[in-house]
Formats: C-alpha cells, structure tokens, sequence
C-alpha cells in the first residue's frame, strides 16, 4: 500500500512497477452518462483506491484529458484504465462476451432496488452509477442482475452519485477475502 502526504498526493505519481504490483479486483465501475467532471475525477480516485480493474465512461460522460477531471482524479485517470463506450447498455454487452458470470449491479432507486448492505455480492462485478439528474438509464437497469439503493433518512432523497459508488464499493470489498 502506497502511503503519501498531502503534497505527495498531489504531485507524486506511481511508477510502472508500482502500478504493476497492484492487485487488481475483478470489479468495474460504469459510469451512465455522468454529466460532473468532478465525479468523474473523483470516481477514478476510488476506483484506484480498491483496486477497480476498469472504468467505463459512457454517453456523455466526458472523457480525460480534461482538465476538471485531472484535478478531481489527482491524476489517477492516468494508470487506471478506463475505456469509452457510447453508451452504458454497450458497456455491459462488450463486458458479458468479455467475462463470463459477471453481476452487474445497478445503483438506482427502483421498485426493484434492495438495500445495498443486505446483498451478497459475487466477483466478478460491474456496478453501474447513473446521471446526476435523471440516474441509471431504464435499458441499463432492465440488463441489471442486481438493484441497489442506500436508504435514505431525512429529507434529502438521493446522495452525490461519487458518494453513493464509494459506499456500495466499500460494502462490497468488505466481505471480499483480504487476499483478492
């Protein structure tokens, strides 16, 4: 594990050899027409931070070099791969001919959803987060195994689509065996 200070994470970058001992978890992050470059930059920091094996950005989620995307990613758009798809339904047809058993698990708030904490995951994974406004697209949500939602207690009905990747990641990494 790489640990670096706070003027180190902005400046350092990882070398070949460390980007290449990282054991990477068979886990994928889809990105549904992801409309804030913030998020975006973000969700690469966290698909670093576990150890994501891929990102898919798709539609009109806008793609690096940019440089919102840079500043919010701390330039970990750079050795985490990623790959553009014109939309997250094509997303998901090119990883199912490409990994077989997949779960695509869709983030969303749908009569269908289930509480993400009461879910037993399986790897290999591909979790879906939708637009900012409009969430997970109906086609995406029709192809998904598995919806999940955090509940939501106050008045405020959804959570920030990065926040929301993050929390469901973090469940499911925590039941994983330390070793994958």
């Amino acid at each position: 594990m790489l640990k670096l200070n706070a003027a180190e994470l902005r400046t350092t970058e990882p070398t070949e050899a460390q980007i290449q001992a990282i054991k990477k978890r068979p886990l994928y992050i889809i990105l549904d027409n992801v409309l804030d470059t913030y998020n975006v930059g973000s969700i690469f920091r966290l698909a670093d931070a576990v150890a994501a094996e891929k990102v898919y950005l798709c539609g009109e989620t806008l793609t690096p070099p940019n440089p919102r995307i840079k500043k919010a990613s701390i330039s970990t758009w750079k050795w985490v791969e990623w790959e553009y798809s014109v939309t997250a339904v094509a997303a998901i047809s090119n990883i199912k001919t490409q990994i077989s058993n997949i779960q695509i698990v869709a983030v969303e708030q749908d009569a269908r959803s289930m509480p993400f904490n009461q879910v037993n995951y399986e790897l290999p994974l591909a979790i879906v987060v939708g637009n900012e406004t409009y969430g997970v697209s109906k086609e995406v949500l029709e192809l998904a195994d598995l919806i999940v939602e955090l509940p939501m207690f106050g008045v405020n009905k959804s959570l920030n689509v990065m926040v929301s990747c993050g929390i469901v990641l973090y469940q499911i990494i925590s039941g994983l065996n330390p070793a994958v």
